[in-house]
């Protein structure tokens, strides 16, 4: 995977764009961190690509929340407790 600057974007797009159908995707970095990702796409498959992308995002939230969760201890809750957790927050929407 290509990793490519904000700058070098700015500097190179026309070459970055002929690029991208080869490379697939590339990383956009700045100041040397991942900022975004270039992903090539076709008219056929923008949906599903987005989609796919999506589902990734997801299934890294939900593993970020079990690791959070873990954490604070919340794996030991009762059955009771997390009943009691569910209609504070219930409430507190209402409120």
């Amino acid at each position: 995977m290509k990793f490519v600057s904000v700058r070098d974007l700015r500097g190179r797009s026309a070459e970055i764009w002929r690029e991208l159908p080869q490379e697939r995707e590339m990383v956009i970095t700045s100041n040397g961190r991942p900022v975004a990702i270039l992903a090539a796409v076709g008219e056929s498959n923008v949906e599903e690509s987005l989609a796919a992308f999506r589902r990734a995002r997801a299934v890294d939230t939900v593993a970020s929340m079990q690791g959070r969760s873990v954490a604070r201890g919340a794996q030991k809750l009762s059955e009771a407790e997390i009943e009691a957790e569910i209609a504070a927050a219930r409430k507190a929407r209402r409120s």
